[in-house]
C-alpha cells in the first residue's frame, strides 16, 4: 500500500502544481480573451482538489480495513492487544492531519472561486491584498500543508505495513506451532 499512496502523492502534487502554474498565468482575470484560460484552471483545480479528497480518503479506507483485519485476526489468535492499540494510534494521529487538510482544500476552492471577477460572489480586496493575491497564498498554505501531511499519512501506512506484517508472522508461527497449513 505504501507504494500505491507514493504514486498517488506524487500525481497529486503534479497535478496541483500544474493547476498552479496555470493560475499563475492567467495574467488579468478581468479581461474577456482570458476567460478560456480562467476556465480551464477552475476546472483543473478542482480535479485536483478531488484527487487530493480521493488521496486522504485512500488512507481513512485502509485504516478501516486494516484495523479490521487486525482485530478479527488479533481475537481468532488470541494475540496480544498491543498490534491492535499501535493500530489505533496510528489511525488516530493521521486522522486530524486529514481533516485539517480537508478543510484547507475547501477553503482554497472557496478563495479560488472568490477571486473569479466573473463570479457573482467575490471580494476586491483586504486593504492592500488583492483577491488573486489571497487565493494564491491560500493555495501555496494549503499545498505545503496538504505535501506535509501526506508525508506524514506515508510514514503512517509504513508503520502499520510493518505491524499488519508482524502479525503475519506471528499467525504463521502459531500455524506452524499447530500444524496447520501455512
Amino acid at each position: 500500500m505504501s507504494r500505491i499512496f507514493l504514486s498517488l502523492i506524487f500525481v497529486q502534487t503534479l497535478v496541483l502544481s500544474f493547476a498552479i502554474y496555470r493560475g499563475w498565468n492567467i495574467g488579468d482575470a478581468t479581461d474577456l480573451a482570458v476567460q478560456d484560460a480562467v476556465s480551464f484552471h477552475m476546472k483543473f483545480g478542482l480535479f485536483a482538489i478531488l484527487l487530493c479528497c480521493f488521496c486522504h480518503a485512500l488512507l481513512l479506507t485502509y485504516f478501516m480495513g486494516t484495523g479490521r483485519w487486525l482485530e478479527e485476526t488479533c481475537h481468532a489468535y488470541d494475540l496480544a492487544p498491543e498490534y491492535r492499540e499501535r493500530n489505533i494510534k496510528l489511525k488516530w494521529t493521521a486522522y486530524p492531519a486529514m481533516t485539517i487538510c480537508f478543510a484547507l482544500l475547501i477553503g482554497m476552492m472557496i478563495s479560488g472561486v472568490a477571486a473569479d471577477p466573473a463570479a457573482m460572489v467575490g471580494f476586491d480586496s483586504w486593504g492592500s491584498w488583492t483577491a488573486a493575491r489571497v487565493h494564491l497564498t491560500v493555495v501555496l498554505f494549503t499545498v505545503t500543508v496538504n505535501l506535509g501531511v501526506n508525508v506524514w499519512e506515508y510514514l503512517a501506512i509504513r508503520r502499520n505495513g510493518e505491524l499488519v506484517n508482524a502479525v503475519l508472522a506471528r499467525v504463521r508461527e502459531i500455524r506452524q506451532e499447530r500444524g496447520l497449513e501455512v
